[in-house]
């Protein structure tokens, strides 16, 4: 079993479900967040600012911005793995700084609670 991870842009969350759905992956959660890409900050004039320094403030503008996003996270058996992660890229690239991550962590083991099923059995 293997967690996946994505962050993606909000516009495009209704294609990513469509598009999971049509892959095999229906269960899933969806968190909202916010953050930014590490490009796209200037560490020297991101310190001015938090000190204070009305010049780096204005000079960050919208760089130093958190933008909303979604998290998008699904537990998959490992087969699954290359659809969901090749269906989350193919739906939210566009070639553009923001198009997102997506991370893949193993799962130990996992537990339905309703029946006490565990590993594979809990998530399919």
């Amino acid at each position: 079993m293997k967690e996946v991870i994505a962050v993606v842009r909000i516009n495009m969350m209704n294609q990513t479900k469509q598009a999971l759905a049509d892959c095999g992956c229906d269960a899933f959660f969806a968190h909202e967040a916010h953050g930014r890409g590490k490009g796209f900050v200037n560490r020297q004039i991101l310190e001015g600012a938090e000190h204070g320094y009305e010049e780096a403030a204005s000079v960050l503008g919208e760089k130093g911005k958190l933008y909303p996003k979604r998290l998008l996270t699904a537990v998959v058996e490992d087969s699954m793995v290359g659809c969901v992660v090749d269906t989350i890229i193919n739906t939210n690239q566009t070639g553009m700084p923001g198009d997102g991550k997506v991370f893949v962590l193993p799962i130990q083991d996992a537990v339905r609670v309703r029946t006490g099923e565990m590993g594979e059995k809990a998530i399919i």
